[in-house]
Order: C-alpha cells, then structure tokens, then sequence
C-alpha cells in the first residue's frame, strides 16, 4: 500500500519552486499563434524552453477533466454550452478556434513529464478530479494548484492533504496585503496561509497590490510572489527589479527576451514530449 503523502519540514522549499531564476509562466501555453490551452500553445512554450505551463479546469458532467479555462465552450471553441453540463462525448468534437481538440489535464502531465504546471481550478467539480488526476498521475512535486475561490482551494487542500502545492486564496491574500501595510513584520508571525506562494495581479480594481512592501513582508513569511498577466516589457522588467519570483504573460516570447536580456533565463528544452526524440 502507497504511504500516505507527508508535508514537507518547516521552511523547506516545495519541489514546484526549486528553480533557479524567476520563474516564467507560460500562461494557458502562451500566444504565440496556436489557440488558448491546446496541446499546440503548450508545444510551442516548451519549444521555446519553458518549463512552467499555465492552465485551467473544468470537468465535464460526467467527470472528465479538461485543461480548459471558460466555463462555457462558446468563447474558444466551434460549439456551445457550459462544460459542466456536457459529457466527454460531446465536448470531446469541440475545437478550440475550430482547429485544436481540447485537452484532458493527464494529457498534458503525460505529453510534458518535465514540465511543472500551475493550474487554476474553475469549477467546485474539478476539485475531486483534479486531486484524482493528481494522485494517478504522481504529480504532487510539478503541480501548485490556485484558483479565484477560497472554498475550492480550501476543498483541494482537504482532498490532496499537505504535500500539494497551493497559492493563496483570495482572503489569505488579503490578509497578506493588508499585513505588508502595517509596518514592520514581527518576528514569529505565520503565514496568511498554508499557500507556498502568492499569485496576484499588480493591481486590483484600480488598488495596487505589488509592491516593494508586499513583495518583503510575503519573503520573510516564506512566501514567493508570482504576477500575472504580464506582457509590457517595461513592466516586466519594474516587477523584477522589485523582487518578485515569477512572472505568468500571454506574450512569452517577451517575457524570454526580457529575462534573457538580463541573463535570467533558465528555460530548458529538455522539457520536450514524450513522443519525440
């Protein structure tokens, strides 16, 4: 029988974040031609030496889970309805911008073994098949799992137990924030959360939420930073002067150069897929 999964020691870092460097997401694969969130877009990051991949889920009706971002097919795809009230069969004949199948979340962990993957969960039914894919797939050390809903995180961490990695929640952010505003951190405080990481835009409604303070207050409770979706070289480059850890952009050919271009980039192109040599 399998051992259950243990937290990892106090202080020590997760195997998702052990890379040297920034770390560059390629989020939903990148735009660099290929649809969101096919197999295509990923290919294309990986190609290009990527070894983060973004990406969302929903499960169908009948519990397939898809690498998907939308709740509905409409937006991306050549057919409609909400994803949670179709089964595999019929969202299976979908093509995403009328060309590319869209993918089952193992697909990818299989196509890419080397290749971490922040994955956003959209829906409380994908948490259950999502924590299943997980575990069939022995994922635990390449996934960090996030998502816009305290209660779905909350209910992954419940499912997947503490070795999963997971982002702050919406409240633990805040409580985050609001913490870096107070002043100086005391010595011995907590985390806001059990997250290994806060992933957070620059700005919210109009209220900015990066900034050196934030940035400090989340390192000396442990905590990376990661800042989506950025895709202006300038503000790429201000993020990094400030100290965050990572960077998720539609345009990772511009997050490469910038990273580059200042000697971080630490992309490799062993990530390649299983059916290639």
């Amino acid at each position: 029988m399998r051992r259950p999964r243990q937290a990892l020691p106090e202080n020590a870092m997760h195997p998702f974040l052990d890379h040297p460097g920034p770390l560059a997401f390629a989020h939903r694969g990148g735009a660099l031609g290929a649809p969101e969130n096919s197999l295509a877009a990923f290919e294309q990051a990986v190609a290009l030496g990527y070894r983060y991949l973004e990406t969302d889920v929903h499960a169908t009706a009948d519990g397939v889970l898809l690498a998907f971002h939308d709740h509905r097919l409409d937006r991306v795809t050549d057919r409609g309805g909400a994803v949670a009230e179709l089964p595999w069969s019929t969202v299976r004949e979908a093509r995403i911008g009328g060309t590319e199948p869209i993918p089952l979340l193992e697909e990818l962990l299989a196509a890419f073994p080397e290749a971490r993957f922040n994955i956003d969960v959209k829906a409380a039914p994908a948490v259950r098949p999502l924590v299943e894919a997980i575990r069939r797939t022995d994922s635990w050390d390449r996934v960090c799992v996030g998502g816009f809903s305290d209660t779905r995180l909350a209910a992954v961490r419940a499912a997947a137990g503490p070795r999963l990695a997971t982002s702050l929640g919406p409240r633990e952010v805040l409580r985050l924030r609001l913490r870096s505003l107070a002043g100086p951190l005391v010595p011995g405080r907590r985390p806001p959360g059990p997250g290994i990481c806060a992933q957070v835009p620059e700005r919210h409604r109009g209220v900015r939420v990066v900034d050196r303070s934030f940035i400090r207050t989340a390192h000396r409770l442990g905590l990376q930073v990661h800042v989506w979706t950025v895709d202006d070289p300038v503000r790429i480059g201000a993020l990094l002067d400030m100290g965050v850890d990572g960077i998720m952009a539609d345009r990772i050919d511009v997050l490469h150069d910038v990273l580059a271009e200042r000697g971080h980039w630490t992309g490799s192109d062993r990530a390649t897929t299983t059916g290639e040599d």
